[in-house]
């Protein structure tokens, strides 16, 4: 499957939270002021993969005191198992890098058991659980990954 990334743009809005909405369950998933104001909070960038003109799916990241944060990663049902969620944290792991930042964090649910072996296979650790972090009194768990180090792998796997 074939799909490109591109910056976010604001007729893309609404679209954004239908797909949030359809990944995530109610307590979880963002209303659309608190989507939002992610995206516009200073320091965030919002990319978007396309599948033939179509949203596959995006992420809500942003940079702050010299560390990375994923705030969301939504991909559609349709279009999971295609690589578009690691082209993703790719992309935004390159632009943390760009930015001066050297970790990476993010939080998941707990029980989202395939998005927490999902970022552990890109090098995530769990670094802590927070509990009552969403609605329902679900936990998160918080995690995070340093930039340098994956990137200095990556640079021995490739010689």
């Amino acid at each position: 499957m074939t799909f490109t990334l591109r910056e976010f743009r604001q007729e893309d809005f609404t679209r954004l939270w239908e797909i949030d909405q359809e990944c995530f369950p109610p307590g979880i998933a963002y209303s659309r002021l608190e989507l939002l104001h992610y995206i516009r909070r200073p320091g965030a960038f919002t990319l978007i993969a396309e599948a033939g003109g179509e949203v596959a799916g995006f992420t809500v990241a942003e940079q702050t005191h010299h560390r990375g944060h994923v705030i969301t990663l939504d991909v559609r049902k349709q279009f999971r198992r295609n690589g578009v969620a690691s082209r993703l944290m790719d992309a935004a792991e390159k632009r943390f890098l760009a930015m001066g930042c050297k970790v990476s964090l993010l939080e998941t649910a707990v029980n989202n058991l395939g998005a927490i072996a999902f970022y552990k296979r890109r090098g995530y650790a769990v670094l802590k659980t927070i509990p009552r972090y969403y609605e329902r009194n679900t936990d998160a768990l918080l995690m995070g990954k340093k930039l340098v180090d994956a990137i200095r792998e990556q640079g021995a796997r490739k010689l």
